[in-house]
């Protein structure tokens, strides 16, 4: 061989190593850039999860119990049974002959010398349906080999990944839905209080011509009319519409008591009681 061949190997040689090298390198980067992405996509699935635990106390629903594992208790084993030897008796009683233990064939299982081969597991028939697909070696003999497709770890992580901003979208989706209340989530906190003491006020004007009426029968006496609507009808609904906005108008997700407008509700309850009495005594001349 001359100079030049034992140059132009060792060029090509060089040339091969430093290949391996920078192939090396990529790999070592893009596994780097796995555990990454891997450490990454952890953290925020655990602060997810925190966040979910969270809303869930929030709304008054407990966490579910964890599933068992293995090794807990309660835990059935699914492991086979150990194999029926020679001269063992069968389910009927009888004897079978050396190997699967149901009088057949015993194959690969019943060859001595052969340790550790059993017979094949029996698949539920669900599993049985997901299994992969097999395929025949000619060495085997005719026994099926499961062909196990590699999964892309980039392709799975790009799954992981848009999962977890679909679980994001959700999360804000129910967070906004936990800072809403119950009753009327749609207007603001002044409207709400506005309807809420308007509409208790409502109600116990319907009770002030109840008492009218009543006291023009002679069952209730002036004194005690005019302190009900003087006093007492606009103190229960005050009471009344504070009671609802503390119970009703509070959002699942808002810190500390939410403003309930003391001075708007006491006015409100106070001057429309008496104003549907004045609206009834004005009724009353008009029709007569």
């Amino acid at each position: 061989m001359s100079f030049e061949e034992y140059a132009a190997l060792a060029r090509q040689l060089s040339d091969q190593h430093r290949a391996g090298e920078q192939h090396a390198a990529a790999e070592s980067a893009r596994r780097r850039d796995l555990h990454a992405a891997v450490d990454y996509l952890q953290q925020r699935l655990t602060a997810q999860g925190q966040r979910l635990d969270q809303l869930g106390r929030a709304i008054g629903i407990d966490q579910p119990p964890a599933a068992p594992g293995p090794g807990m208790p309660g835990e059935t084993a699914a492991w086979p049974g150990p194999p029926t030897g020679v001269g063992s008796p069968s389910p009927s009683g009888a004897p079978t002959a050396p190997g699967t233990g149901d009088g057949g064939s015993a194959g690969a299982a019943g060859v001595p010398g052969r340790a550790g081969v059993g017979a094949y597991p029996q698949l539920p028939a669900g599993e049985a349906r997901l299994a992969l697909p097999t395929a025949v070696s000619p060495a085997g003999g005719g026994v099926p080999a499961q062909r196990v497709a590699a999964a892309d770890p980039v392709v799975e992580l790009e799954l992981a990944r848009r999962m977890a901003d679909e679980a994001d979208r959700h999360g804000q989706q129910a967070e906004l839905l936990a800072q809403r209340p119950v009753l009327l989530p749609t207007v603001s906190p002044l409207a709400r209080a506005v309807a809420v003491y308007a509409a208790c006020g409502a109600a116990a004007g319907v009770l002030v011509l109840i008492l009218v009426l009543a006291s023009g029968v002679g069952l209730v006496d002036g004194f005690t009319l005019g302190a009900w609507i003087c006093a007492g009808l606009p103190a229960v609904a005050f009471f009344g519409g504070y009671l609802v906005l503390g119970r009703w108008g509070r959002p699942a997700m808002v810190a500390g008591t939410p403003p309930r407008y003391l001075p708007l509700g006491f006015l409100i309850c106070f001057l429309l009681v008496p104003m549907a009495y004045c609206a009834y005594l004005l009724l009353v001349r008009g029709l007569r």
